[in-house]
């Protein structure tokens, strides 16, 4: 062939990738669905396993999402201990250190997902705790506030379109399970670790969203999970750091904590979590937490409830967990493996120990304590669930793709609008709200010799959080300062309120108004079961209201139960998460700009009931998946 042919084959092959090589196969996420090849796959691959590939199935560990040079001693480290104990899955997060969320990006994300697939000797699943859409752990990507925000609206198309948002976002980077809904009822207005993670306190607007982001989340093919089984809502300490106790009695339960599971189940949830909390009327043993608890897992959701899906523990490093273990290390690792299997879950997450925890299982296996068949059980419905997600056809995700999935401004618009709707106005003096910004074109500072206090319009803006160096108000401050360029801020915190008092309460006395926002909310794993702002930061949130009742606004950016803490409180309003969406909406609504048509989906004691509200129109019960 002449010279100047096979250059121009050459050139033709650089233009078609398929002439130079092979092309890659990407997943193609379509609704959740097992068809029959997908079952075929998943009994013959179960076939061809071996004991240790199979326990190694049930198992998920952590994957930090993070660019990792192959040769990294970090990746090196990963990809073989997935080998060594024949890893079935992946929990995705981010680096977590000191109070602060390290989130790195969607392309770093599925950059590492892929290579691990490389890797690997079988699919892996991928799974996210995605509880407020990729946002909760990845930037540049859709964010939306909390649940409780969800329950304000009191419009369950919110969930089922969020959960189609997330599940469409998810795929796109190689995640193929969320860790959501909650379906926790949060009765206690004292709960440490759920409070607005929770769609509200009525069983039925809880089962409603369930539901419908069940829904939303199937149609984009995202598997689905239930948790806190049998309901977390109605405790006062974080599982992450102790035992918490459910003291209902069975009708009790039966009327509040089980309903939203009995919907979830009947909808088509792919998993439910198991809480490591005590349940005495299910199982007096003061042995045994929920997770570990045959009674509960096999005799209530399995038999009684009629569960056939995926059977998950909460994270095996819980204190409500290991507590119950005090040998500790592998061997405490290792029993609790055992026991969780025997009580009926299928995956473990998160071990404390990995090797005492799979040889222990293993060990259980070969001396008879666990069949076989046992172990056969769950793997194989592993392996279903990862071939109704297509992970039997393709495990690759395009990375070209993912700048045309993420984040797209409709999304992003969707995500505004629920935080824009969730707003609820509980109390209102009239004298605060709405807020006035500076008419445009005004000259703001032009005398070098007049202080800012003594400008014009004088708004100082409060910021309450666990850690002033944090994100937390950065939004909020940048918000308000678009609308008045003097308006002056503060940052408060457990580590400064010392030095701060007195500049605080000089502010407070020259402010035509004042904004204290309070960002409380629940931080798994936290030191304290904390629901209340610390004591020094408390003093002075306290300070200005009973100095400045009428011209101060409290924004509860989480918890909205701080009102209670807050008796002075004249002027207050909820978003019900420290979102940044939720905190332009804060701004939009102090502003009159958007109507604050939210209602309380839970009951604010010696404050306000469930329902409350002094916004826009708004209905307060929501509707129902087919109404």
């Amino acid at each position: 062939m002449p010279r100047l042919a096979l250059l121009a084959l050459f050139s033709l092959s650089l233009g078609m990738p398929g002439l130079a090589y092979a092309k890659e196969k990407f997943q193609q996420p379509g609704p959740v669905h097992l068809d029959q090849k997908g079952e075929k796959w998943a009994r013959e691959s179960l076939k061809k396993m071996s004991l240790e590939q199979k326990i190694g199935q049930m198992f998920m560990i952590w994957a930090r999402a993070q660019f990792l040079n192959l040769d990294a001693p970090e990746y090196i480290a990963l990809r073989d201990t997935m080998r060594k104990y024949h890893i079935g899955g992946f929990g995705l997060t981010v680096n977590f250190e000191d109070g602060f969320l390290y989130k790195n990006e969607p392309l770093e994300a599925a950059t590492l997902v892929n290579q691990l697939q490389r890797d690997s000797e079988f699919p892996l699943i991928f799974a996210a705790d995605f509880e407020r859409g990729l946002g909760f752990r990845l930037n540049e990507v859709t964010s939306f506030p909390h649940a409780m925000a969800f329950g304000a609206t009191g419009n369950v198309d919110y969930a089922r379109e969020s959960a189609r948002i997330t599940a469409q976002e998810s795929r796109a980077i190689g995640v193929q399970w969320n860790w959501f809904p909650d379906a926790d009822v949060n009765s206690n207005p004292l709960n440490p670790i759920i409070n607005t993670r929770s769609f509200g306190e009525d069983p039925k607007q809880v089962s409603n969203m369930v539901v419908a982001y069940i829904e939303g989340a199937h149609q984009y093919g995202m598997l689905t999970t239930a948790k806190h089984f049998p309901g977390h809502g109605d405790t006062d300490i974080d599982s992450h750091l102790a035992v918490p106790s459910i003291k209902g009695d069975k009708a009790h339960l039966e009327r509040v904590e089980l309903p939203p599971f009995r919907a979830a189940i009947k909808a088509g949830v792919d998993a439910v979590m198991v809480a490591h909390l005590a349940v005495p009327a299910l199982d007096p043993d003061p042995n045994h937490v929920a997770s570990i608890s045959p009674a509960i897992v096999t005799g209530l959701l399995k038999q009684q409830m009629g569960f056939n899906g995926l059977v998950i523990t909460d994270a095996l490093t819980m204190a409500g967990l290991t507590k119950l273990f005090p040998e500790g290390g592998s061997a405490g690792a290792g029993r609790a493996a055992v026991e969780a299997v025997k009580a009926g879950n299928d995956v473990l997450l998160i071990p404390s120990d990995l090797d005492g925890s799979y040889h222990g299982l293993l060990q259980a296996v070969r001396n008879g304590e666990i069949p076989e068949s046992r172990i056969d059980e769950s793997v194989l419905k592993i392996l279903r669930a990862k071939a109704s997600v297509g992970l039997n056809k393709a495990t690759q995700v395009d990375i070209n793709a993912i700048n045309r999935i993420v984040a797209k401004p409709a999304s992003l618009d969707t995500a505004e609008e629920i935080a824009d709707e969730a707003i609820t106005l509980v109390r209102d003096n009239h004298q605060v709200l709405p807020l006035k910004a500076t008419p445009k074109g005004t000259n703001i500072g032009q005398n070098a010799y007049q202080p800012a206090a003594e400008d014009r319009n004088r708004t100082l803006v409060l910021i309450f959080s666990d850690d002033s160096r944090s994100d937390a108000g950065r939004v909020l401050e940048h918000q308000v300062k678009m609308r008045i360029p003097e308006a002056k801020a503060m940052y408060i915190d457990a580590r400064n309120p010392a030095g701060l008092t007195q500049p605080v309460m000089d502010a407070v006395e020259q402010a035509q108004a004042v904004i204290a926002a309070v960002y409380l909310t629940p931080q798994g794993g936290a030191q304290t079961n904390r629901i209340a702002l610390p004591n020094a930061p408390a003093a002075i949130l306290q300070s200005v209201l009973r100095g400045a009742p009428d011209k101060t606004v409290v924004v509860a950016m989480g918890n909205p139960y701080l009102a209670a803490q807050l008796p002075e409180v004249k002027t207050y309003l909820c978003t019900f998460s420290d979102a940044q969406v939720s905190e332009l909406s804060a701004v939009k609504a102090m502003f009159g700009e958007i109507p604050m048509s939210g209602r309380l989906p839970v009951s604010i004691p010696n404050v306000a009931n469930r329902g409350a509200g002094l916004g826009g129109p708004s209905p307060m019960s929501s509707r129902g998946p087919n109404e």
